[in-house]
C-alpha cells in the first residue's frame, strides 16, 4: 500500500469513528444505490449489522484500490466467478458493473463462456479423481452389489480316494 493509499484509508477510518457505524453504513448503502441503481441483498442484510457491512466494504475497496488490474477486468473476473459459482445475483451485479466500466457485450459473453468452461472442467476433474480413488476398491462390484468373496481353498480328498491313489 502506497503512502497516499494509507492516508486515504486512515482518513476513511477516522470518518467512520467520528460519524459512527450506523450513520456510515446508511451513507455507504445510499452511495451503492446511487452508483448501481440498487443495493444488493447481501449488503442490505450486512447493513443490519453495520460493523459487518463496514468491514466487508473496507476489505472489498482495499483489494480493489490496491489491485494492479484495470477495474473493468476485475469486474469481469468477479462476474466469471459469480457465474461459475452459479450465483445469479453476483453475476448480474458484476455484469452491470463491468458494463459501466466499459466492458462490451462481446467481452461479457466471452467471459461467461470461459467461466462455464472452467466450471465444467472443475466438475470433471473432481469427479474423475473420486472415481480413480474408488476404482481400486472394485467400484463396478459395489455398483452391481457384487460382494467379493475370498477364493475357496482346495477341498481335501476323501480318505478312500487317497488310499486308491496310493495303490
Amino acid at each position: 500500500m502506497g503512502r497516499r493509499q494509507e492516508e486515504e484509508f486512515e482518513d476513511r477510518l477516522k470518518k467512520i469513528v467520528e460519524q459512527g457505524a450506523e450513520a456510515t453504513s446508511e451513507e455507504w448503502l445510499k452511495i451503492i444505490e446511487r452508483e448501481y441503481g440498487k443495493v444488493p441483498l447481501i449488503f442490505q442484510r450486512m447493513g443490519e449489522r453495520p460493523e459487518v457491512l463496514i468491514s466487508h466494504l473496507l476489505y472489498k475497496s482495499s483489494v480493489a484500490e490496491t489491485s494492479s488490474l484495470d477495474p473493468k477486468y476485475a469486474e469481469l473476473i468477479s462476474m466469471a466467478v459469480g457465474a461459475a459459482l452459479k450465483c445469479q445475483y453476483c453475476t448480474s451485479y458484476h455484469m452491470q458493473a463491468a458494463a459501466r466500466m466499459g466492458a462490451t457485450r462481446d467481452e461479457i459473453l466471452e467471459v461467461i463462456l470461459l467461466s462455464g468452461m472452467i466450471a465444467n472442467s472443475s466438475v470433471l476433474a473432481n469427479a474423475y479423481r473420486v472415481i480413480d480413488e474408488r476404482l481400486e476398491k472394485c467400484f463396478p462390484c459395489e455398483v452391481k452389489s457384487v460382494v467379493k468373496r475370498p477364493a475357496k481353498p482346495a477341498r481335501a480328498k476323501p480318505k478312500a480316494a487317497k488310499a486308491r491313489a496310493r495303490k
